[in-house]
């Protein structure tokens, strides 16, 4: 379950775009135990709704035979004018 993010107004409207990297940790659930920002898109409005975003999908969990296991993966989230909604 990815769902893209909601393209902040303020962003939008001021013509920015980015991409954030996010490093999660999935845990054995395949839900989101931690977040963190590896690279900034350079805005803090993008960079908060890919949290925001990110935080509410759920993962297929990192196995290590048949155990399921927790995992850091990265995620590049991009933001570009062009997808955004009005």
């Amino acid at each position: 379950y990815s769902p893209k993010p909601e393209y902040p107004h303020s962003a939008r409207q001021e013509g920015r775009e980015g991409t954030v990297v996010l490093r999660v940790l999935v845990d054995e659930e395949g839900r989101s135990k931690s977040l963190e920002v590896n690279r900034s898109s350079g805005f803090e409005a993008l960079d908060k709704a890919a949290i925001e975003t990110v935080r509410r999908w759920r993962f297929h969990s990192a196995r290590y035979g048949d155990k399921r296991v927790e995992s850091w993966v990265r995620i590049p989230i991009e933001f570009h004018l062009t997808e955004a909604k009005d």
